[in-house]
């Protein structure tokens, strides 16, 4: 049962035609592709840029470690004449200055790179510089970062003391703030870019360029599975086309001999497949002509014969049996006949063509109710009115009145016969189409009938791609209905 749901689901979920489905199916698949390729490769990426990121800020805490142990050896005085020389002259890693405290940092938004490089910077300095009384590693923005305690931002600073140092303009990078405790009152404050100045964005799988690079490529797969669909499935829907055209009893245009291969062997079992289905019909006809010529003679021949029968209970009774015969053998004449009319589908307006049979009907001495309707379909003319008729003369046999009419229903228009009769028993609806069946109450109305209407009658009706069903109706009586496709 849950499979059976899923599967019902899933029909409702996909297009109904073979190209959407095939366009959805490579869709999915392309994208399913890309999301676990990109989940792998971000993963890789995101563990690639956590050991780079930890190799290099273990490198750059070695650095720190040994500035902080170089000012740590000079005296208190020497450390600020130091450090305008570095300024001056350039050529060091670091921003420096000494402050009288540890400055604080406005650091950025927690980061798994940033916070490894921190756990990392510590880790370091506490190894190489247990000495040291206090530290702290943290990463601040050029715009938030206070440099002295005065409270200067590095904005504030002459361009030349920074500008081979850290990055401020025009894409700012995230600056690592080292702050040591050399001696109580004096904490030498470093500042400095990772190797990778850009390293957290590094880690970044869904950057605009990557992204677009990605959707561009997606479009570029989905274009090309679409068109090979559409050129895959385009052949088939001609086949579908023929398919139709000969079941509604049309010549259809022979099929392109081009393609894959599969479907070249598929058009052309289809063309062998309608020739012999065609020869099988024209037999069929040639067989029942020739067999209701052959034998109406032998019929003829027996019926003056029985006439010279001394005995009259004899000579009736072989003559019920012959008239019985010979109504069989025209009954399946007629059966051939008029399901394989053989004319062109054109369109047919219903109000004319339902007007002249109602009239007909009327002239009879019938009730017949018909409302006009402004509608067409496309149809063979003379099979759609024997159809009709077939339904027509059945409810006016079984019923006094008959009600026709006719309407648009979506994709279809609808032409309801319905009698006042007594209807039909449930059970005898699934006999009611095959040949020679007829009910008790219709061998009484009508002695002459052999059965064959509503067979006839829905076979015209399936030639032309519809459907006729019959169902008793709420207000008495049998409803024939015939669904028909509309133009």
């Amino acid at each position: 049962m849950p499979e059976r749901g899923a599967r019902r689901l899933l029909e409702r979920l996909l297009p109904p035609s073979l190209l959407g489905r095939l366009s959805v199916v490579m869709v999915a698949g392309v994208l399913a592709t890309q999301l676990v390729g990109n989940l792998i490769w971000a993963t890789q990426l995101r563990r690639d840029s956590a050991v780079e990121a930890r190799m290099a800020s273990q490198h750059l805490a070695r650095s720190a470690a040994s500035t902080i142990r170089f000012f740590l050896s000079l005296p208190a005085n020497y450390r600020p004449i130091l450090i305008q020389q570095f300024r001056e002259m350039g050529g060091t890693r670091f921003f420096v200055n000494v402050n009288q405290g540890p400055l604080a940092i406005r650091e950025i938004a927690p980061h798994a790179l940033a916070d490894t490089v921190v756990a990392t910077v510590g880790a370091a300095l506490k190894s190489d510089l247990p000495q040291l009384a206090g530290y702290r590693v943290g990463f601040a923005w050029p715009s938030d970062l206070v440099v002295a305690d005065s409270g200067a931002h590095i904005g504030d600073l002459p361009e030349n003391w920074v500008q081979h140092i850290l990055l401020l303009k025009p894409n700012p990078a995230p600056v690592l703030v080292i702050q040591a405790e050399l001696e109580p009152g004096n904490w030498l404050y470093l500042a400095a870019l990772m190797p990778n100045p850009y390293f957290l964005q590094s880690s970044n799988p869904w950057t605009l360029d990557r992204v677009l690079l990605q959707a561009l490529s997606l479009a570029a797969v989905l274009l090309l599975s679409i068109l090979v669909v559409r050129w895959t499935t385009r052949p088939l829907a001609a086949l579908s086309d023929a398919a139709e055209a000969f079941g509604r009893g049309e010549t259809p245009p022979p099929l392109p001999q081009t393609g894959s291969r599969e479907f070249v062997q598929t058009a052309r079992a289809f063309s062998g497949m309608r020739e012999r289905i065609q020869r099988y019909l024209e037999d069929r006809e040639r067989l029942f002509v020739s067999i209701s010529h052959d034998l109406r003679t032998p019929i003829t021949r027996l019926k003056l014969r029985t006439e010279l029968l001394d005995d009259d209970v004899q000579r009736n009774e072989f003559h019920d049996d012959l008239d019985e015969l010979d109504m069989m053998v025209k009954g399946a004449l007629q059966c051939v006949k008029d399901s394989d009319i053989h004319e062109n589908a054109t369109e047919v307006r219903l109000d004319p063509l339902l007007q002249r049979m109602v009239r007909g009907t009327q002239l009879a001495g019938h009730e017949v109710h018909y409302v006009e309707t402004d509608l067409s379909v496309k149809a063979k003319p003379l099979a759609l009115k024997r159809a009709i008729g077939n339904l027509l003369d059945n409810a006016l046999f079984y019923g006094k009145t008959a009600h026709l009419s006719a309407c648009r229903e979506g994709a279809n228009v609808v032409i309801r016969i319905r009698d006042d009769g007594p209807g039909v028993a449930e059970e005898a609806f699934a006999s009611l189409f095959q040949p020679y069946v007829r009910l008790e109450h219709g061998r009484e109305q009508n002695a002459h009938g052999m059965g064959l209407g509503l067979g006839i009658a829905r076979s015209i009706v399936q030639a032309h791609g519809g459907e006729l069903t019959l169902a008793n109706h709420r207000d008495g009586g049998l409803e024939a209905t015939i669904r028909l496709p509309a133009q």
